[in-house]
């Protein structure tokens, strides 16, 4: 098992008093056979007179903050500890009608997966682009059509950073080469679908190993993709950092939906004069509290005579 602290710290300022609207976190992650929740806590300045808490229609863990009187400074301060249970490579027992491209999804699991089929940016660039994947006669061994196209997201783009909000279309992730990682999630996102593949958006935190300086997205928020894939479930695929199944544990999952408008992790409102905020910070840092194991000494040999 692998213990991690991961704290998320978000700073709103204003060049005048303003009044708050509501605001919607989303810092809790999503628990599961691979990730437990072990602690929790969100310290809110100045005080919202109420906070509760909901499921949406994901089943993502929703913060709803209400508050009264102005401010000049808005700040989140999100505290977690989590166990991951660590699986040094992922286990895809596919179906026997999933294991090869293409295949179709079965009539009780397709009505389920339709909105997760259904591309948002349609567009013959993109097409084209997923099926350089597979061969002449348009068929690939499954497993290795999406770990062709992870891989390939991250060798022939360029990565980099971006703090306003918003994603760029696939079309434009692929005709400059570049973008972020909710950038390269949602152009793969559209690839995948335009194989008719269920794909939904995911949004968390990575993990990066000390030993590790290739891997790109800590610091901040991190977004990545799962594929329905039958028989394995729900697949997880980072193009960013060419992960594959979430091998090693490093990605922590808080929030999953069909397109990313609607697991950001933190939204709301103010009341005052249009140009009175004058900026943000965001931070993000998981740390690893995993206890090092203690090395075995053995006992000395007795010396005979």
């Amino acid at each position: 098992m692998r213990l991690l602290t991961v704290r998320h710290v978000t700073t709103y300022r204003y060049s005048a008093p303003v009044g708050l609207g509501e605001h919607h976190m989303m810092f809790r992650p999503r628990e599961g056979h691979d990730l437990r929740l072990l602690s929790s806590n969100l310290v809110i300045t100045p005080e919202p007179a109420n906070i509760r808490w909901a499921h949406d229609v994901f089943d993502n863990a929703l913060a709803v903050a209400t508050f009264t009187g102005e401010t000049r400074e808005l700040r989140f301060d999100s505290l977690i500890r989590i166990e991951l249970a660590e699986t040094p490579e992922p286990d895809y027992r596919l179906a026997a009608s999933a294991q090869s491209f293409p295949f179709a999804y079965s009539e009780a699991d397709r009505p389920e997966l339709v909105r997760a089929m259904q591309r948002r940016h349609p567009s013959d660039d993109v097409t084209l682009w997923a099926e350089s994947f597979l061969d002449s006669q348009g068929r690939a061994p499954t497993m290795t059509l999406l770990r062709a196209m992870t891989l390939a997201i991250r060798r022939q783009f360029t990565y980099g950073h971006r703090h306003e909000r918003g994603v760029q279309t696939p079309s434009e992730t692929l005709r400059r080469g570049g973008g972020t990682c909710r950038d390269y999630a949602v152009f793969m996102i559209e690839a995948v679908r335009s194989l008719g593949l269920a794909a939904r958006f995911v949004s968390g935190y990575i993990f990066v190993y000390e030993d590790d300086p290739a891997t790109s997205g800590g610091g901040a928020t991190h977004a990545w993709l799962q594929v329905y894939l039958p028989g394995a479930g729900w697949v997880d695929f980072d193009p960013t950092n060419s992960i594959v199944g979430n091998r090693n544990r490093s990605l922590i999952r808080v929030a999953v939906a069909w397109d990313p408008a609607h697991v950001l992790p933190l939204w709301g409102t103010f009341f005052g004069p249009a140009n009175a905020f004058t900026g943000m910070d965001v931070t993000v840092t998981v740390t690893d509290e995993t206890a090092p194991a203690t090395p075995h000494v053995p006992e000395p040999t007795p010396l005979t005579a």
